[in-house]
């Protein structure tokens, strides 16, 4: 483990659950739709955990099975809800929540993350499974949008992460030679494993105080949030 990265050109970001909150949808539907608190978090939680699985999946069922992310997206929800209410969800809770996922929080400390690394002239970038529109819109709807050089989905390679065509593709983009002088922050443990395995800096933001996982590639530093990121990376 590191408390400092050395030569870093760029910090690229995973989106959902590193930089925007994919809980909070639920959470500002449950008043509305009366639902009890732990029973929305047990739903929120199953519809991250199919969200996840069915990309891995369909990734490893061949190309012919690509999606984007908003199907997947929308297909979890639907086992979400079906695993909740059974007889069937209240009306019009599936568009509820399928709207607020395109505008979802940021996390307290990114924009201030973000403007320092812009501020100290680091390239900055995210990298995810999410659909071109879905992160047009979050990053539209956060201001967040002008804090990066690039925004970049797996919908142009037709594969979700881990594959490592995926991570080649910000060293593409940002123009980059080495994947050392890369700093990759995800909140997703495997993630994380997938981006040190390709040789990217890794900086774990397990915000959910996740285990580590047992897969080939370890990240170099483990933080509750990301806010100690741009003293890491040298510019501050």
């Amino acid at each position: 483990m590191t408390d400092r990265f050395e030569g870093i050109e760029a910090c690229v970001f995973d989106a959902y659950g590193t930089l925007f909150d994919v809980h909070s949808a639920v959470a500002r539907c449950r008043d509305d739709f009366g639902l009890e608190v732990e029973a929305a978090q047990v739903m929120s939680d199953t519809w991250r955990t199919k969200q996840l699985s069915y990309s891995w999946l369909r990734s490893l069922m061949g190309p012919q099975h690509y999606v984007p992310f908003w199907q997947v997206t929308g297909d979890a929800l639907d086992f979400a809800l079906e695993t909740a209410f059974p007889g069937g969800s209240p009306t019009g809770l599936r568009q509820a929540l399928m709207d607020s996922y395109r505008t979802l929080d940021t996390y307290p400390e990114v924009i201030g993350v973000l403007e320092a690394l812009k501020n100290g002239g680091m390239k900055t970038a995210i990298l995810s499974n999410g659909s071109p529109e879905m992160l047009a819109s979050v990053c539209e709807s956060t201001g967040c949008a002008p804090l990066f050089d690039a925004v970049l989905s797996v919908d142009e390679l037709g594969v979700f992460k881990p594959d490592p065509r995926v991570y080649q593709l910000a060293m593409a983009a940002l123009r980059v030679s080495t994947p050392g002088s890369i700093s990759f922050q995800s909140s997703n443990a495997w993630d994380a494993a997938a981006a040190a395995a390709f040789g990217f800096r890794v900086a774990w933001c397990n915000r959910f105080g996740q285990a580590r996982e047992r897969l080939p590639g370890s990240p170099d530093i483990e933080l509750k949030t990301l806010e100690p990121l741009p003293a890491i990376v040298g510019v501050a």
